[in-house]
């Protein structure tokens, strides 16, 4: 007799089991940093109060008086970045290049007194952001990352089908049945919390997805388009403006990522700056002009400058706002002080600035305390729609065995998990070749090995 067509509840349910193994770790991971990541204001306030407050005075020192001081407390540092006093009461910060350490210096912008320092890549923050993004180790993990949040979407979307109401009563779905007791509390819990969470688990994974390696770079390189004219007669760096973001710090927003990066111009004379006849380079701007600038083009408070990188570096002022509309990218021409580019909300296009928007939203950002406590209740809940999984899977798995789910073969519908599975697969190249890898190997070794024999269905 030949075998029916495996049905599509129990083909997702294996799926979502295999899904659930690789992805709940990671989601683990990912909650808990974005938790750390989410409180980041509050939290830095309460662990460095003495390197980011100060008394205020009648008046602050210049950023060329505040740079002085930095370099002569590290005169054979290279000063990166610079990031002026947000409000009234805060200290200015420069990362710097001290002998291959990067470090966050913190200067009192009133009285030129260096407060301290931090590592800038082993304080809590930026710990918790490389793990949330690369699991600190560089490209492998950024693939690791997308990975799994490629198949938290399978996760997500075959844990929907197995969980949808079929019957009249949402007991065990829409609300859990309180008075249940072991395995069965586990099951409601991890089905109700999945089931009210999934949008909300779909929303984090694909905004998150935008900024891997892989994925968000092609998509970026699909979406985000400036017009041409805006770089014209701009000389070219050969890089992009993203490479000035690293993995424990974000300088510049998403959708300018691919924008170029322009480059300074050491030889030309530039609005009446001559170049000076004992050296090729022209006279280079001060710091102090720069923020000038930026507040002459209405760059709001909490931008930060990078400073130039060799002869033909530039000045990028970046501001990474709470509310992506007072976004601003300038670059900036470290010998005539010249304006080569200009990016703003108005230049994003449509899905830039869904892009954006959403990234705000993920970071708890747009609307502050509000944004941040819903944020958390969402990785609380993914916690613990998480943990309930892994606990039901081991609270039911065979000693000894791996305790794959049962694959029966009635109520063939097996043509749409192939659709949807294939849809996946395309729009996650990632997933799309993990699912050939693991759906071979299920068929050729796991379906077939005798010591992991499937559990009995429910």
């Amino acid at each position: 007799m030949s075998r029916r067509a495996p049905a599509f509840y129990n083909l997702a349910w294996r799926w979502h089991f295999y899904a659930g193994l690789f992805v709940i770790p990671f989601l683990i991971l990912l909650s808990l940093t974005g938790i750390i990541y989410l409180f980041k204001p509050q939290l830095d306030q309460l662990m460095y109060p003495e390197l980011l407050q100060v008394p205020v005075a009648a008046q602050q020192i210049s950023a060329d008086q505040q740079l002085a001081a930095v370099q002569q407390a590290y005169p054979q540092a290279l000063i990166k970045q610079y990031m002026p006093p947000v409000t009234e009461g805060r200290s200015a910060q420069f990362v710097v290049d001290n002998a291959g350490q990067a470090l966050n210096l913190f200067v009192d912008p009133y009285r030129g007194t260096l407060l301290g320092s931090q590592d800038a890549q082993s304080n809590l923050q930026a710990i918790a952001r490389q793990l949330h993004g690369e699991l600190m180790i560089g490209t492998v993990g950024d693939r690791l990352i997308e990975l799994a949040a490629g198949w938290g979407i399978v996760l997500v979307v075959s844990g929907l089908y197995l969980w949808w109401p079929r019957g009249s009563s949402g007991a065990g779905v829409l609300w859990p049945r309180l008075s249940a007791r072991g395995r069965l509390l586990w099951r409601d819990l991890h089905a109700v919390t999945g089931f009210w969470g999934s949008l909300f688990l779909l929303f984090m994974l694909l905004t998150g997805m935008t900024w891997t390696g892989f994925w968000g770079a092609q998509f970026a390189g699909a979406w985000n388009h400036f017009p041409a004219a805006m770089w014209d007669d701009v000389p070219q760096s050969g890089k992009l403006t993203g490479s000035l973001n690293n993995s424990s710090q974000q300088t510049v927003a998403w959708a300018v990522e691919t924008t170029p990066l322009p480059a300074s111009d050491p030889h030309a004379a530039h609005n009446g700056h001559a170049a000076n006849p004992a050296s090729s380079a022209a006279p280079q701007v001060s710091l102090q002009q720069v923020v000038d600038s930026a507040a002459e083009q209405g760059v709001q408070p909490g931008y930060s400058i990078t400073l130039p990188k060799g002869e033909r570096g530039v000045y990028s002022v970046a501001l990474f706002a709470d509310d992506p509309r007072n976004d601003a990218t300038l670059h900036i021409d470290q010998y005539s002080g010249a304006v080569l580019a200009d990016v703003r909300w108005k230049d994003y296009g449509l899905v830039a600035r869904a892009v954006e928007t959403g990234v705000v939203l993920h970071e708890g950002k747009l609307f502050g305390l509000a944004n941040q406590l819903f944020m958390l209740l969402v990785c609380l809940l993914i916690l613990l729609s998480a943990v309930s999984g892994l606990l039901m899977w081991w609270m039911r798995r065979p000693q000894g065995r791996f305790g794959v789910p049962p694959l029966r073969h009635d109520l063939p519908r097996w043509k749409t998990a192939i659709v949807i599975m294939c849809l996946l697969g395309a729009a996650f190249p990632l997933v799309g070749a993990s699912l050939l890898l693991i759906w071979a190997l299920d068929w050729l070794l796991l379906s077939r090995l005798a010591g992991l024999r499937p559990l009995a269905s429910d």
